[in-house]
């Protein structure tokens, strides 16, 4: 099994997580929160699928990010600053945010995974080896690196969105 098969394998499962962590759920339950200090899965779905675009798209190919490419931006009514990914925003941020739609927002996690796919198809060992220096690092990584901040960014908010999903519709919603 190459390298990337195994990069490619964490990602399907646990997109696939998320998939039926969200079926069936409508928007006020996607924007619900808990209390003032956790986020929504709205929140959370939008949040990794932005770092998937930021890395795929701007730092591991040096290309536009779907965001500002296909007008996700606008959709989600935020700015098109590439960075925009929610981190460190405060909970106050995250309260005010407007939640947009389940429409935008799987429209959004569906077309990064399309793009992350079709780069990750066509990685070899020799990609995955490779070092350079992206912003905002300052130190050379190796892209395998890089797809493993990836991978354990994805999987913790995957994680966050069933743990939501089960505490406000309960046990049995997932069937592997």
């Amino acid at each position: 099994m190459a390298a990337s098969d195994v990069i490619k394998t964490s990602l399907e499962r646990n997109w696939g997580m998320v998939d039926r962590a969200v079926d069936g759920l409508d928007d006020a339950m996607l924007g619900r929160l808990i209390d003032g200090q956790v986020n929504s899965i709205s929140w959370l779905l939008w949040h990794m699928t932005r770092v998937v675009d930021v890395f795929i798209q701007t730092r591991l190919q040096g290309k536009p990010q779907l965001w500002s490419q296909d007008g996700w931006c606008e959709k989600c009514g935020l700015s098109e600053d590439p960075e925009t990914t929610g981190q460190g925003w405060s909970a106050e941020q995250v309260a005010a945010w407007k939640v947009p739609s389940r429409v935008v927002l799987l429209g959004y996690f569906e077309a990064t995974k399309t793009e992350a796919r079709k780069y990750l198809d066509g990685l070899s060992d020799a990609d995955l080896n490779a070092t350079r220096i992206v912003p905002p690092a300052t130190e050379p990584r190796s892209v395998s690196e890089m797809l493993g901040i990836l991978v354990f960014d994805n999987v913790t908010h995957g994680g966050q969105i069933a743990f939501l999903r089960g505490y406000f519709e309960g046990r049995g919603w997932f069937v592997p």
